[in-house]
């Protein structure tokens, strides 16, 4: 893979996923081998060789896919316009020169905030072409009236944002009422308008990798863009099996339609090494045109500080304090 020279401000290309009736039948033909699946992830790192300028190529364009995130209770406007200002210019510009790039070149995939702070986010954000997401319908746990998860998603649509993290009622995927949950996310993708939708399937809560699965074929019927693995609120949130469970739905899917569907892994995920395995992962599954801003993304917040601290390790060959690598 090249560097992210070129990569630009992130841009939606691709036609929007339509979705298709539910096909129980295709649903439930979901099957998970678990201890294939570990052994497969399990030899990931060791067979993974990026080092110096590869690396650090790679590491770029990490960047370039991070939703860069803050969902707190004490969220203010100054910390948002502040996440902003860092999506904006991600990377020190001293390093961006060292590796032979100008301030501004590279940005993150988004911004992801609560619905209150989306106003703030869009007005920092503007003529960036960086689209604002927002977590919505009850986020985290999907649990408050169905109308109102409803409506959530339209204001947040009308306030100016281009991307909505939704949650999925984790029963319907428990008792196996697929039909529940295909309605479900049908009408939550029909309040997202022209908003590119990412589910969030809550993947530590289904109970098996089946169960995941089978909740992201429907996801997909349904017409989602992306499918997300977690809230970062579960006790359990994305892992290496659990991707390369949704990664082959996501390639079951394509071969059933001809779409592309996204993918999110989010929670959990703070440290270089571990966004250089899912990007490998993914480009083994699904292949380099996945590696790109409009098909997959990192929901993080802390993970930027980490690439941005092995960035200046390769180019001064020393480590910093992470402190001189704030995020907001």
């Amino acid at each position: 893979m090249g560097g992210a020279k070129g990569a630009g401000l992130p841009q939606i290309r691709l036609p929007r996923n339509a979705g298709r009736p539910l096909d129980v039948d295709w649903v439930l033909a979901a099957e998970a081998n678990t201890s294939a699946i570990e052994r497969r992830v399990k030899a990931l790192p060791g067979r993974r060789s990026l080092k110096k300028a590869h690396q650090a190529a790679w590491l770029l364009r990490a960047v370039t896919l991070i939703d860069l995130t803050t969902l707190s209770g004490d969220d203010t406007p100054g910390r948002v316009r502040r996440l902003c200002a860092k999506a904006r210019q991600p990377v020190r510009a001293d390093l961006l020169e060292a590796l032979g790039m100008k301030p501004g070149e590279i940005t993150t995939g988004a911004v992801c905030v609560y619905h209150e702070m989306v106003p703030t986010a869009v007005r920092a954000l503007e003529g960036t072409g960086i689209p604002v997401a927002a977590v919505s319908t009850g986020f985290p746990a999907g649990l408050s009236p169905f109308h109102l998860r409803v409506a959530e998603i339209g204001e947040s649509v009308k306030v100016g944002a281009r991307e909505i993290d939704i949650v999925i009622s984790r029963r319907h995927v428990l008792t196996g009422n697929w039909q529940a949950l295909y309605d479900e996310l049908c009408e939550f993708r029909e309040a997202c308008g022209e908003a590119h939708m990412k589910a969030i399937l809550a993947t530590g809560e289904l109970g098996n990798l089946r169960n995941v699965a089978r909740a992201s074929r429907v996801a997909m019927l349904a017409g989602t863009d992306f499918i997300k693995t977690s809230t970062g609120k579960e006790a359990v949130n994305a892992t290496l099996p659990v991707s390369l469970v949704m990664l082959r739905a996501i390639r079951d899917y394509e071969a059933l339609t001809g779409f592309k569907v996204g993918y999110k892994p989010a929670g959990g995920i703070s440290k270089a090494k571990d966004a250089l395995n899912y990007l490998v992962l993914v480009k083994e599954e699904l292949g380099t045109r996945w590696l790109a801003p409009d098909l997959f993304r990192f929901g993080a917040s802390s993970l930027l500080g980490d690439i941005e601290r092995q960035l200046e390790h390769h180019v001064t060959g020393a480590y910093s304090a992470s402190w001189r690598h704030a995020i907001g």
